[in-house]
């Protein structure tokens, strides 16, 4: 198992009860939705969190944190926890809660589909 997989399996039971959770490859990673949002990710064993737009540079103030550049630009509301942020499950459970938290005050995306 890699450890993009071992982050996976560790994200899944985060989300997994979620109304609106669903899950799919992209970006050559696991990504994670709630309501069709895109909330979370994994990307090169880095854990890829969706946040408001408004807190990016209070977002990327906090340890192990850096921009969100997987397509050659620096995505604004979206930061990049490196492995060493998210080690422990309660810092893993804290990125992953925040950031569904935002997802679920989106709208929902029309043909957003529950795994449930």
């Amino acid at each position: 198992m890699t450890n993009e997989d071992v982050l996976v399996e560790r994200i899944r039971p985060i989300l997994s009860r979620r109304k609106g959770f669903s899950e799919k490859k992209m970006f050559g990673g696991a990504c994670f939705m709630i309501n069709g949002n895109m909330c979370v990710g994994t990307w090169k064993g880095a854990l890829i969190v969706r946040l408001d737009k408004k807190l990016h540079d209070e977002t990327l103030a906090k340890p192990h944190t850096k921009p969100a550049n997987i397509t050659g630009r620096i995505m604004k509301g979206w930061a990049l926890v490196e492995p060493a942020g998210i080690e422990a499950d309660n810092d893993l459970k804290t990125w992953v809660r925040r950031a569904a938290k935002f997802a679920e005050s989106l709208p929902v995306k029309r043909r957003a589909v529950s795994r449930r």
